[in-house]
């Protein structure tokens, strides 16, 4: 018997999926409020939730990724009235079973709460996932966590695993991390940076070469693929590879066969493959620039690396990080952080993400010298720049010109009226920059503003501002 959790403030909508699941043998319980919804998944274990998005006291979406880490970690099902497509990409993304739109037939309730139910059993009969060695990989927010967790599960499998991210993710670092934990981890972990390749050798550096191949080709030469018999293959920026290039390595992926250039004999080569892109490669599909049979090989197992602006509370733990290796590394004793500086790191948005944090905390070393304590004079000038700006008030609002009616006296209201409206501008002028600087996380405005949810949302609804998902 399952334990479902339903927290939607319709009573109706409570009581019809309330009936559904007790009648199929489950027992059900609801909530009329997140807050309570929320008590509830912590203090008693459940398999499944239903969760509303539009409730009393906020936006259900928000309490998603506290949910999915209750100590039970049931499957989430979103439910909502007002379907959005924004909404429900943000539900998918942040690990939701489904997402649901009112109204629903009784089916369509059904089969999702079947379909996770289905999907607890085996995952209780599986053996207990490996526990990644993470080497220098860093954070523990629920995005970045996902991540660790599904490279734990490739490494217990030999299957293609693509890993995509914006520039400076760590996707290396993490192809490195399923290599080490893998049984492949004693063989060769050969990188190939697929957008350095010399164009007319693309198939050369691949797949090797016999003497005599081509012009300059005064010996024979192995190839990387060779290399990695036994090991992983890593393809970085995969996206780049040529279309010529991308049949021939089709074959590869296969047959795990090929032929050097110029030879007259094929070789084997038992690989790994683990490819890595910052592009889109579905629509280089579409813009014919990317095979879609290729696409389907080495997509096997995505893991998807979230940018650093959506793992903000990772930002000070890494920062430690780099910290003490740079000190490590120049011989220096480890040094304090003043809260002005990692007010800084954690608003800052990383356009570099990961690797341009690196970077700083090794400019901030260096220019800090033998400084005990690092400030956020000591960040580089560029990003200094960058969070005072975005500290500083985007839109000023000039002062109300004086009412005047064909040069007589100055027409104003009442001193209370005027004061009442004065505020109520300022108050949109700041929620729309707390919108803008929380990248739409109500818990991140929360946390900046001081502002409870209940009382944030009063004030959204007051001033009619948006920009949290509904």
């Amino acid at each position: 018997m399952a334990r479902v959790l339903i927290i939607d403030d319709d009573e109706g909508m409570s009581y019809t999926l309330s009936s559904m699941v007790c009648e199929y043998g489950h027992q059900a319980e609801s909530a009329h409020n997140l807050k309570e919804g929320l008590n509830k998944a912590i203090s008693e274990p459940f398999d499944v939730v239903f969760l509303d998005v539009i409730m009393p006291d906020g936006n259900g979406l928000t309490l998603l990724p506290e949910i999915l880490k209750t100590p039970s970690k049931p499957e989430v099902i979103i439910i909502t009235g007002s379907g959005d497509p924004d909404g429900a990409e943000i539900a998918i993304r942040t690990g939701a079973w489904d997402y649901l739109q009112k109204p629903f037939s009784r089916q369509e309730m059904l089969l999702p709460l079947q379909r996770a139910l289905q999907y607890r059993e085996v995952q209780r009969k599986k053996k207990p996932s490996l526990l990644l060695k993470r080497d220098n990989l860093v954070g523990e927010s629920t995005s970045f966590r996902r991540c660790l967790d599904l490279a734990g599960t490739a490494a217990q499998s030999d299957t293609s695993v693509l890993i995509t991210g914006e520039t400076g993710t760590g996707k290396e670092l993490v192809a490195l991390a399923i290599h080490n934990n893998s049984s492949r981890r004693s063989k060769s972990f050969v990188i190939v940076d697929c957008a350095t390749l010399p164009g007319t050798l693309v198939e050369s550096v691949l797949f090797g070469h016999e003497k005599g191949a081509f012009t300059n080709a005064d010996r024979a030469h192995e190839g990387l693929v060779l290399q990695a018999n036994g090991g992983t293959l890593f393809l970085d920026e995969v996206g780049e590879l040529p279309l010529s290039v991308q049949k021939a390595f089709l074959r590869v992926l296969q047959e795990r066969r090929f032929r050097p250039v110029g030879g007259q004999k094929e070789l084997q080569s038992d690989f790994r493959l683990i490819t890595a892109t910052n592009r889109d490669l579905s629509q280089m599909v579409d813009e014919g620039t990317f095979r879609q049979d290729l696409l389907y090989r080495i997509g096997s197992l995505v893991i998807n690396l979230p940018p650093l602006r959506e793992r903000r509370k990772d930002i000070r733990e890494l920062a430690m990080h780099f910290m003490n290796r740079f000190c490590k590394r120049y011989k220096m004793e480890p040094k304090g952080f003043s809260p002005e500086l990692i007010e800084g790191l954690t608003t800052y948005n990383w356009p570099g993400n990961v690797r341009e944090l690196e970077n700083c905390m090794n400019s901030l070393l260096t220019t800090a010298g033998d400084d005990p304590t690092l400030f956020s004079k000591h960040l580089p000038l560029s990003i200094r720049v960058q969070v005072t700006r975005d500290s500083v008030r985007k839109e000023e609002t000039p002062l109300p010109e004086p009412k005047t009616d064909q040069g007589q006296s100055s027409i104003l209201t009442k001193f209370k009226d005027y004061r009442e409206k004065g505020l109520a501008e300022i108050e949109q002028i700041y929620l729309r920059d707390l919108l803008s600087l929380a990248q739409g996380q109500i818990k991140e405005a929360c946390r900046i503003s001081g502002l409870s949810q209940s009382r944030l949302y009063a004030l959204l609804k007051k001033h009619q501002v948006k920009g949290f998902p509904n």
